[in-house]
């Protein structure tokens, strides 16, 4: 929100476009951003400590002598901040009244209950500095003159607002569509997409399959009959197998855009190399072992996998200390090259999305990798799991496709690459799995892509039914 008006807002739109500049073109050393960090950490636990209830009981045996010599490392002798504790915390969470606010957003409570998410101007131009930095460059390789639409969930959600403010940013025009509104609905977004027409667009990875699949159901060819060149996705799992197919459905340069939370904010952000980077100026990221909790060594390859912990380097409404996402990572020091000199960040899905397959833990990012890796042209898909009668588990694919397309040799190889990889049997069929597919957004990319016939106790889950009550209303 790049607002003017206000002086303060103005001073610090000001302020964190600089330094981004300079963070960006490299000429921050790795002292000066730890010192960064470091005063930005002390500040924001006097902050919280000060004005959170939530955290004045949490942080109660932080003195302030231990506060003004805490360094980065200090950090692991701090208490985590759990989804239960925003769940039970509620309002006292805040470090500033909702009146302070200038919008409230919420989670969508679709398997517990919603949490308030209220957003200061200081908030919102923290997060959408960022955005703005890292996407400047990949709209600028498609032109100035760009029709973005936007695409989210829910009114109480902040995808509208973040996005349309970048664009604004940017120097582009914003079309707001929620094809999910009944006000809205499919047949006019792909009218209107087609009327302006929109070049660019944010979505889910669901959203984008759905659209074309509408499209394809009017007699419409997403790549002849619409004008999109750039597609922004966000807001739940994809893998590059998804996202190349996503991207060759429209005849569009296809992004894994944004990796945040209602809650925590933008915590990576796409940028012109491909890559998903940190925000290290506005957070502060840890990986750990989910099952531990201990911090998680590098590889022989230098990536740290585990479950990403953050905590917010700016003052707010909100500010969480060593928030554990439940999110499964990979991170990777930048190289040589990179297009924002912060390391790269892979999320490969929520710890509970993790499925055992014959004896191998399997996250959903590469699952999902794995089988859909050579196909290309389906508009939607489902994995069934099931086991046969020696006790071996075995996978079904069902892809929305022509059949006669995909059969043969592109099947044949991902009948192989399955059997190679996971020691499992996979079989392809062709099919529609139905709206439920759509919900991964709102609910998780299990509920809403894998049918799991070896747990009857699955489809009774919270996650499993918040899902199926989505999709039923949706249709």
């Amino acid at each position: 929100m790049f607002t003017q008006y206000d002086p303060e807002s103005a001073a610090l739109t000001d302020e964190l476009r600089g330094l981004f500049d300079e963070f960006g073109t490299g000429k921050w050393t790795a002292d000066e951003l730890e010192t960064h960090q470091t005063g930005k950490l002390r500040e924001v636990l006097a902050y919280v400590r000060a004005n959170s209830p939530f955290y004045r009981a949490k942080l109660a045996g932080l003195t302030d002598e231990t506060l003004s010599g805490l360094q980065l490392r200090d950090i692991r002798n701090l208490p985590f901040t759990t989804k239960a504790d925003l769940q039970q915390a509620q309002f006292d969470m805040l470090s500033l009244p909702v009146s302070d606010a200038w919008t409230v957003y919420e989670t969508t409570g679709t398997t517990g209950k919603p949490t308030p998410c209220p957003r200061t101007n200081g908030d919102t131009i923290h997060n959408n500095t960022v955005l703005t930095a890292y996407y400047r460059d990949i709209f600028a390789s498609h032109g100035d003159r760009q029709v973005v639409g936007i695409s989210g969930p829910t009114e109480l959600h902040a995808t509208g607002d973040t996005f349309g403010d970048v664009c604004r940013n940017l120097g582009h025009t914003v079309a707001k569509m929620w094809p999910h509104s009944p006000v809205v609905g499919f047949d006019r977004a792909l009218e209107v997409m087609r009327l302006l027409p929109v070049t660019g667009l944010f979505c889910t990875p669901g959203m984008a399959l759905r659209l074309a699949q509408k499209a394809v159901e009017a007699g419409l060819d997403p790549q002849r009959d619409f004008s999109l060149d750039l597609l922004m996705l966000t807001g739940e799992l994809m893998s590059p197998s998804l996202r190349d197919n996503i991207g060759a459905l429209w005849g569009a340069e296809a992004h894994n855009c944004l990796y945040a939370s209602q809650e925590a904010s933008v915590l990576a952000a796409a940028t012109a190399d491909g890559t998903l980077r940190i925000a290290p100026l506005i957070n502060y990221y840890e990986v750990i072992d989910p099952g531990t909790a201990e911090p998680a060594a590098p590889g022989p390859d230098g990536v740290r996998c585990g479950e990403l912990v953050v905590t917010n380097l700016y003052t707010g409404a909100k500010p969480l200390i060593r928030y554990r996402t439940g999110d499964l990572v990979r991170m990777t020091e930048a190289g040589p090259g990179a297009a924002v000199p912060a390391p790269a960040l892979e999320p490969v899905g929520r710890v509970r999305d993790r499925l055992r397959l014959n004896g191998h833990l399997v996250n959903g990012y590469d699952l999902e990798n794995l089988l859909l890796r050579r196909f290309r042209g389906y508009l939607d898909y489902q994995i069934t799991v099931a086991r046969d009668d020696a006790g071996r588990d075995l996978l079904t694919l069902t892809l929305n496709a022509d059949p006669d397309r995909h059969r043969g040799d592109g099947t044949e190889r991902a009948v192989a690459d399955c059997r190679e990889e996971l020691d499992t049997a996979l079989s392809v069929a062709f099919g529609d799995p139905g709206p439920i597919t759509s919900t991964g957004a709102m609910v998780s990319w299990k509920a809403a892509r894998v049918v799991d016939l070896r747990d009857p106790r699955a489809e009774t889950s919270v996650e499993s039914r918040s899902a199926e009550r989505i999709a039923e209303a949706r249709t």
